[in-house]
């Protein structure tokens, strides 16, 4: 079963480790021991985070002389807010309903506070 992009992406990112490490990279390209400091966790459990991220395409490593920096690749974070922007929508028209039926609840009853 091949899986497509958005179920990699939202896979990769259901770890709190790995959100984690992704919230850190925001900030700029890290050094994997760097990566692995706040955590009670082996190199080589990094490695297997790190992995994962980038076969999401969410985090990239380049080689520059004997440091080989991570950096957070974001595209595939676009595309999960376009998806949750689609519910978002949907969510807010919820809400808007919601808003004025009670505002026309409010207009019918004189004790209702404003």
């Amino acid at each position: 079963m091949q899986l497509d992009r958005l179920t990699i992406t939202f896979s990769a990112l259901a770890d709190p480790t790995r959100r984690a490490i992704l919230q850190r990279l925001a900030l700029g390209e890290a050094s994997v021991s760097d990566l692995a400091a706040p955590f009670n966790i082996s190199m080589p459990a990094i490695s297997r985070h790190l992995k994962v991220l980038e076969q999401a395409g969410l985090v990239a490593r380049t080689r520059q002389a004997q440091w080989r920096p991570v950096q957070l690749t974001a595209a595939p974070l676009a595309e999960v807010a376009g998806w949750v922007d689609r519910y978002r929508q949907h969510w807010q028209g919820q809400f808007d309903r919601m808003d004025a039926y009670l505002a026309e609840l409010q207009k019918g009853d004189p004790d209702a506070k404003q």
